[in-house]
């Protein structure tokens, strides 16, 4: 990825590699030494993204969240922060700082600023819509955590369009500082962001930063009908894809493009959402680095038209 240009994230002074690393996996399926070696061939591939949140990984038996967060800020400390990363973190799910509410948003940020070993979180998302909480309230809330110097820019995460209107509505109306980012869930096989708010992240300048890019693993090609087993805590939900019938055209086309490129099939689907309207920068985990070499592609990797329309036509409803 060394030769392309970051790009810009939003309106905000970020610039951000085509390939987020997403860290879920760290201090889960990934171990502090592997998790490492997984950010060190990141960086060096040219990445300059990485993704994590206050939440990694609590569902983990033993585990309390937190654990990503810690593996990452032992690596800045252990390795030095390397010039131009970006570190976005999520509040919200944490076992001890659930919801929006203010006195959680800065509470959870000053933990997790704790345990990254950072002055300041340069994305920090609304991990999940809290009902509950007024929206006029976190708004406030993630506006003074900029003004405080302890995050450099807001992001939301899994929310509506219609919340995130309303979101950017109170901002303009109070003088907030306003979200610049919104991750989605969004990929070949889940193009539902396309019908409300890739429109409204083109008209607000907001930067897209999809989620699920792969489709849980699936895109990656490892998941065929009659194949072998895969081992991985998603196989479940990757292997449900066997039965849908879109989803195995758009494995042949990715087959297709793969081939003919001489890149892995998980590169050429992140490529292809990588340069959608709006897009940013497109996020994907690796429990190591064998399954991150595939995917360092990404950054460099411009599908022609016949690919892009080959997929596009394969992933349609």
């Amino acid at each position: 990825m060394n030769d392309v240009k970051p790009r810009r994230l939003g309106d905000s002074d970020l610039r951000v590699s085509r390939l987020c690393l997403g860290g879920n996996v760290f201090g889960w399926t990934a171990d502090e030494p592997t998790s490492f070696r997984v950010l060190d061939d990141y960086v060096a591939g040219g990445g300059t993204f990485v993704d994590t949140a206050d939440g990694y990984s609590a569902w983990a038996p033993g585990h309390r969240g937190g654990e990503s967060e810690t593996v990452i800020g032992r690596w800045l400390a252990d390795r030095g922060r390397p010039g131009g990363l970006v570190v976005a973190t999520k509040v919200s799910e944490h076992p001890e700082f659930r919801g929006l509410s203010a006195a959680n948003v800065h509470a959870a940020a000053d933990a997790s600023r704790k345990r990254l070993g950072v002055d300041a979180i340069d994305l920090y998302y609304a991990h999940f819509d809290d009902a509950a909480t007024p929206l006029q309230e976190s708004a406030r809330a993630f506006s003074e955590l900029v003004d405080a110097g302890k995050i450099r820019h807001i992001g939301l995460s899994n929310y509506t369009p219609d919340r995130i209107r309303a979101w950017l509505d109170i901002c303009a109306d109070r003088g907030l500082h306003a979200p610049v980012g919104v991750q989605p869930h969004y990929s070949l096989l889940e193009r539902g962001a396309e019908d409300g708010l890739v429109p409204l992240a083109r008209e607000r300048g907001l930067a897209l930063l999809p989620y699920h890019g792969l489709a849980r693993g699936f895109l990656t090609g490892k998941y065929r009908p009659g194949g072998p087993a895969v081992d991985s805590p998603r196989a479940g939900r990757a292997s449900a894809f066997l039965e849908d019938g879109r989803a195995l055209r758009v494995l042949t086309a990715l087959d297709t493009v793969a081939e003919r490129l001489g890149v892995a099939q998980g590169a050429v689907a992140l490529a292809w959402l990588a340069d959608r309207p709006a897009v940013a920068s497109v996020l994907a985990s690796a429990r190591d680095p064998e399954q991150l070499a595939d995917l360092l592609a990404v950054g460099s990797l411009v599908l022609d038209e016949e690919s892009t329309a080959l997929l596009t036509e394969a992933s349609a409803a």
